[in-house]
């Protein structure tokens, strides 16, 4: 019989590979069948593995299918002899371990069969129901045939080059992680997932399409994966500005007195009082209600105003300890000023202008729908306070927002080495990253703001923040600790597909989640050169092959050295 002809309900008896001898929850064993010379069977010209980790079984439950992920392979003696039971198994009989994950229903419709997949298990096997291996016609059914708004991620692994889809509003409202260790393709998926981002417009036959994407890059690589479509703000060019009055007072308290040190509540009362009649001050000259306006409304004020009022509190006479505080804040503020790497944030306001709307647009305005914000060249002591005051800024920009304005502009917040910014561990000078970013991954998928956290290193990534994505794309991670916390951030049903982790190609991923139409091992889709971020591997073979560098080359190198500039 044909396969394009025949009922899919039917079993197929060349596909059936064992029993299942225990159901324990979701997780299914069964015993091959001992007739089974070799791991693999043929059928409709296709050979299909038989135990290989992540691919996809099936039980026949009358007219319901329940799918279920390969997780393990192994000798049947060594399954008794873990549970304690004497063996007498041959040398030869295995057992194959599932995780059930969904089910399914063929119907007749429209002159053609359709498949009604579910997430989600309702029904369970019994014991002793034949387990089949799935068919890739059905796999292809499974994972081409899509209803819903998607984007293309690659393609699943052993289906025959079907497509693997996620669905976007999933993929970016719900917050995703794409975690993998250095050089297993993690910064060419967050490219590709991008350009999927980016092509679907033209996919779709939109008539206009502008998505508002933000990557933070700490190291200035995604510029030329997306040439036609960016604008980058870099502190090295002059075009990245955040102005110190742009900060909330907990992040002006991190920047003027510093969170390594011992910050005592005398000080941060007097950069309090000093901050509000610096905003009050210059609120009145920009014709806004002073009466309104807290520590951390974002009303600029100048400098020599705050150092002005810092002065104003002191007290009198000339004790040194009661003076201390006050001369520690003042010779802080002059230190930065006289900082150039500090010229992005501290250039003075000229006391009249108001250019708080000028200062968003960089990042949601008019222009090209992907902004690049290259923190390279910031300073590693700011670098958290810089990227705290984004991730907050966007997300109060949503809070203020009506709920008409949100639904017509939604944002991706991109957050590369995640790990930078929200670490698992309490580092003083990330602490206004964490704050904001925790409140991004928790809230802001109630008002359009999405997350993307991109880390090598999970295990240092914050557990709050990357338990709130509900979708991943895991590459190779080789750490223990690493596969372990992404063993126990995933759903329990899909814990063990992290065993196999350590062994995926490049650009092969786990892609797990509610943006995913089923868990699936994939592999993410090639890009052209031009496509994908600088590479910043270095050809030792081709470097050596070149002179070493001259005087006068090291005197060029060493300006820019002292300068601070690239």
């Amino acid at each position: 019989m044909s396969t394009e002809l025949r009922n899919p309900n039917d079993t197929i008896d060349n596909l059936a590979i064992g029993k299942i001898i225990e159901v324990d929850g979701s997780h299914i064993i069964a015993e091959l069948e001992p007739k089974l010379s070799e791991l693999s069977r043929v059928y409709a010209g296709e050979t299909y593995p038989i135990g290989q980790f992540g691919s996809i079984v099936k039980i026949h439950f009358g007219r319901r299918l329940i799918f279920a992920f390969v997780g393990r392979l192994r000798m049947k003696a060594e399954y008794e002899a873990e549970r304690g039971i004497a063996s007498q198994a041959s040398r030869d009989e295995r057992v194959v371990e599932a995780d059930l994950f969904g089910e399914g229903e063929w119907i007749f419709e429209s002159s053609k069969w359709n498949l009604k997949f579910e997430r989600g298990v309702a029904t369970y096997p019994l014991p002793q129901q034949t387990v089949y291996l799935t068919p890739k016609t059905e796999l292809r059914f499974i994972y081409g045939q899509r209803d819903r708004i998607v984007v293309e991620l690659g393609e699943h692994v052993g289906s025959g080059g079907t497509p693997c889809y996620a669905e976007l509003n999933e993929l970016l409202g719900k917050h995703t992680a794409i975690l993998g260790s250095t050089g297993s393709g993690k910064s060419g998926t967050v490219a590709a997932v991008i350009h999927g981002i980016l092509e679907r417009g033209a996919a779709a036959h939109y008539e206009k399409w502008q998505p508002r994407i933000i990557i933070l890059d700490p190291h200035n690589e995604y510029a030329t994966a997306f040439e036609n479509n960016h604008m980058r703000f870099s502190t090295d060019e002059g075009t990245l500005t955040l102005p110190y009055w742009l900060l909330n007072f907990q992040e002006t308290l991190s920047l003027v007195i510093g969170k390594t040190e011992f910050v005592a509540t005398s000080q941060s009362n007097i950069v309090k009082l000093a901050l509000l009649n610096a905003r009050n001050a210059a609120a009145s000259s920009l014709n806004i209600d002073a009466t309104k306006i807290t520590v951390d409304s974002p009303i600029p004020y100048s400098l020599d105003k705050l150092k002005e009022e810092v002065n104003t509190q002191r007290p009198p006479g000339r004790d040194k300890k009661e003076q201390e505080p006050f001369n520690s804040v003042i010779n802080k503020l002059e230190a930065l000023q006289r900082d150039t790497r500090m010229n992005f944030m501290l250039t003075p306001w000229d006391n009249s202008s108001d250019d708080f709307a000028s200062v968003l647009s960089q990042f949601v305005g008019p222009g090209k729908p992907l902004r690049i914000v290259d923190l390279s060249g910031v300073p590693n002591e700011v670098a958290g306070i810089c990227s705290a005051v984004i991730a907050r800024t966007l997300f109060n920009l949503k809070i203020w927002q009506t709920t008409e304005e949100r639904e017509n502009d939604p944002i991706l917040l991109v957050c590369e080495e995640a790990h930078r910014y929200v670490p698992n561990r309490g580092e003083a000078q990330y602490e206004a990253a964490q704050e904001a970013v925790r409140r991004v991954a928790k809230e802001g998928r109630k008002y359009g703001l999405g997350l993307f956290l991109v880390s090598q290193r999970p295990s240092e990534v914050e557990a709050t923040v990357l338990s709130q994505c509900n979708s991943w794309i895991v590459l190779r991670i080789t750490n223990d600790a690493d596969r372990e916390h992404v063993r126990s951030i995933l759903p329990d049903s899909m814990a063990g597909l992290t065993k196999m982790l350590s062994g995926l190609r490049r650009q092969e991923a786990i892609f797990v989640g509610q943006a995913a139409m089923i868990p699936s091992r994939i592999m993410v889709r090639n890009l052209e050169p031009n496509q994908l971020p600088r590479s910043h591997d270095i050809d030792f073979d081709a470097g050596w092959q070149n002179d070493p560098m001259t005087p006068e080359q090291l005197k060029v190198i060493a300006g820019r050295w002292r300068y601070q500039q690239r």
